[in-house]
């Protein structure tokens, strides 16, 4: 089975529909798939649904989605340092499932592994406990969250080899894995593809069953907050 792609667009090919569930790797701004993410603004597909950390900024990440319009509605659980993130939604241009971080993470993880559902304590009392099932263990209350079962899932990797094994780099790793997991289809950019073999097996860090398109590009390397402070004089 061919997983190696030549780029984005190829590897994204008769899969993108409108109304899609899509969950994006990425924390911040590091570990975003850029280039799927790009694939997707040029292919004007509409009204997707994102569970994703959070939308990256205004001109990188999901932001650039936002900017067209192409996003309906965000799963997420920061929704700091993007302007039109903020101006759409209270706007109410733009829908927020507004899910505290852990609980997104589970979420996806869940999914993956094909769990429907699962109690937890965080947001008991608050929100985000709104609307859902309560249960109590142990004289403690907990609410019932969803798996979330995406159509397709973008992460960004360090390095792959042909069969779609997945090596990420340091704090890449944050949301892709279980991002990846939780998708029907999981679509991976990378740095470079090695060949088939080279991988330390105790390395891996997402076995290639989960992957099923690669490509390999270049990226860029953004600080999201760059704090300085001024040479000392001699």
């Amino acid at each position: 089975m061919k997983k190696v792609y030549a780029n984005a667009t190829e590897a994204l090919d008769g899969i993108l529909r409108d109304g899609m569930l899509i969950a994006a790797g990425g924390f911040g701004l590091c570990g975003i798939p850029e280039l799927l993410l790009q694939a997707i603004k040029e292919s004007g597909v509409k009204d997707l649904t994102f569970a994703s950390n959070n939308a990256g900024v205004d001109d990188f990440g999901i932001g650039i989605l936002l900017q067209t319009r192409q996003v309906k509605k965000m799963i997420s659980s920061y929704v700091g340092e993007n302007a039109e993130f903020m101006r759409q939604y209270l706007s109410g241009e733009l829908e927020l499932e507004f899910t505290p971080q852990g609980t997104l993470a589970e979420r996806m993880r869940a999914g993956g592994a094909g769990i429907p559902g699962f109690y937890t304590k965080t947001g008991v009392g608050t929100v985000i406990a709104e609307g859902k099932e309560h249960k109590e263990f142990n004289g403690e209350t907990y609410i019932l969250e969803d798996g979330i079962f995406a159509d397709l899932a973008i992460v960004k990797a360090w390095k792959a080899d042909d069969t779609g094994n997945l090596v990420f780099r340091k704090t890449a790793r944050n949301f892709n894995v279980p991002a990846a997991t939780c998708g029907k289809i999981c679509v991976a950019e990378v740095e470079e593809i090695v060949p088939r073999g080279s991988l330390d097996p105790d390395c891996i860090h997402l076995p290639g069953i989960y992957v099923h398109r690669v490509i390999q590009g270049q990226h860029e390397k953004r600080i999201e907050q760059r704090t300085t402070r001024k040479k000392e004089k001699a």
